[in-house]
């Protein structure tokens, strides 16, 4: 199946519906576009309480501060 999204003359994106079933894009979420050497990746942001604890358990050991910089 070839995903295709077209770009408006007023510079507006629109993807293929079934694109954004399979990612499970809904209407207004919003979404990251990271500039790459030959194109862009497309990224759905994610939401602030996804990010709830995302870093728990992590080695701090080496961690360095802004008193630490030269």
């Amino acid at each position: 199946m070839k995903l295709v999204a077209t770009l408006s003359p007023r510079r507006r994106v629109s993807f293929a519906k079934a694109l954004c079933q399979q990612l499970s894009w809904k209407p207004g979420q919003k979404l990251a576009f990271i500039p790459k050497r030959a194109g862009l990746l497309v990224i759905a942001m994610p939401k602030r309480e996804a990010l709830v604890g995302i870093a728990r358990g992590a080695n701090t050991d080496d961690y360095r501060d802004r008193s630490d910089r030269v």
